[in-house]
Parts: structure tokens; sequence; C-alpha cells
């Protein structure tokens, strides 16, 4: 039997990694906080603030990870706080949004779809918990349960924002909702953008397009949102049948492949 030495000294760093932190702690609540607003908001039939309450928690999820090494704050406290917080955002709140908002009048087809979505995202998550450090920080295998969530309730948005009834879509929110939550769970690989140095020297061009960017962004934000998680979301498997198309065409430079007997 295994051993344990109660009385061993505990370093700095693991008193540290035990530690709770309020900085760090206060964003990652303050996320949860986000994300059971937007549950209510659903429930009451408020579809314009819902969707809005998922981003504002994506913001905030991205703070926290990024105060707490800032300020060498990151604990083990913190991480497993956050995966439960970022479980009820991104894999509960947009489930039972699009639920409310499209899914409700399918029966039991409406809910098993909310159901894939957010077993996929505790999938998601899980997995990428126990593989931190085992792969390429420059990508996520699956699709990000924040991106995901983004998918999911920018379609709501968009389409409501438009006046366009829930109940008249449900066909497309049902493929919408179990595309992601497959997307999740699948082993398509997505850039994470963590290698990109934002203390590095940039082009004049890319100074001019940041404002330009917030331009279309302010002027109608549930498109624009939505456009760009569509396209993230389509990244992944477009890369894979790029790569694809080069590996034939590398095994077969002339573009000619033999007719099948």
């Amino acid at each position: 039997m295994e051993h344990f030495d109660d009385d061993a000294p505990v370093t700095e760093e693991k008193r540290r990694r035990r530690g709770i932190y309020i900085l760090p702690s206060l964003f990652t609540t303050a996320n949860l906080f986000a994300g059971f607003y937007a549950i209510v908001q659903a429930m009451n039939g408020s579809f314009e603030y819902a969707p809005l309450a998922i981003f504002i928690a994506m913001i905030l999820d991205a703070l926290d990870g990024r105060i707490a090494r800032l300020t060498h704050t990151e604990s083990d406290f913190g991480a497993q706080y956050d995966s439960l917080v970022d479980m009820v955002s991104f894999g509960l709140a947009p489930a039972l949004i699009m639920y409310e908002w499209a899914l409700s009048g399918m029966g039991k087809l409406g809910w098993l779809a909310a159901f894939i979505y957010t077993a996929g995202a505790g999938l998601r998550l899980a997995r990428f918990n126990t593989q931190v450090g085992l792969h390429d920080k420059r990508y996520f295998r699956g699709l990000p349960s924040p991106a995901a969530a983004a998918l999911v309730v920018g379609f709501v948005w968009v389409l409501h924002a438009s006046g366009v009834p829930g109940r008249e879509i449900s066909i497309a929110a049902l493929v919408v909702t179990v595309m992601a939550g497959v997307l999740m769970v699948s082993n398509v690989r997505y850039r994470s953008f963590k290698d990109v140095d934002l203390r590095g020297r940039v082009s004049f061009m890319t100074i001019l397009a940041l404002p330009l960017a917030f331009v279309l962004l302010f002027q109608d934000p549930p498109q624009v949102l939505f456009l760009t998680f569509f396209l993230y979301a389509l990244s992944g498997p477009t890369a894979i049948l790029f790569r694809r198309r080069v590996h034939r065409e590398e095994k077969d430079p002339s573009g000619k492949h033999p007719r099948g007997m």
C-alpha cells in the first residue's frame, strides 16, 4: 500500500498551488453569474439578453486565466473552479437557451439535441483538463467550449434580432446544436492563437484593421459575432479537407486517378 507522509514539509510552490486567490476568482465568479443570468433570461423569454450574457462570460473567461498568470496567482483551486464555471456558462446555459428558443416544441428530439451539446461540452472540458501540456499549445483538440457556445447562442441572437421565431426553424437549430456538440468531442484541430505575441511589433495595416473591426462589430454585433465563430467552427474541418487534397496531389502530381475496374 502506498504511504503518504502527512508530516512532510509543504513547499512554497505547493502552498501556492493549493491557495485561493481573490482576484482571478472574482472574474471566474462573474463568469458564473453571467452564465446563470443567461439561463434566467432564457427562461423569461428574453433572447436579446441571454446570448449577450454568454458573450460577456466569454470575455470574463479569457481574463481570469490571464490575470492569474500576470499576478502569479495560479492555483489548482482556480483551475478546477474555472472548469466548473465553464460547464455552466458554455455547456449548460447555451443548451437551455437554444432549447427554450427553438427546440422545446420538438419533444424528445429537442431535449436530446440540447443534451448532446451539454454532454459534448462536459467531455470536452474533461479531456482538456487531463491533457494539459500533452499537445501543441498552438492548437485545440476539438472545438473549444466557448467557441461552441458562441456558435449556438450567436445563431439564436442573430435570428431573434431579425424577427425570426425559433419554432419556425427548429430543424436548423437542431443541426447547429448537434454539430457544435459533436465538434467539441471530435479530434479536429483548431488554432488556439496562444502563440500570437501581443507584445511584438505589428505593421501599420494591422493597427488600421483593429478600429475597422470594432466599427463592423458595433454596426451589427449579432451578425458579426455569429459569422466570426461560424467561420472559426468551419476552419477545422476545412483545414482537414485541404490537407487531404494536398496529400493526394503529392501522391499523384498529375492529378489523374485511375478508374476503378
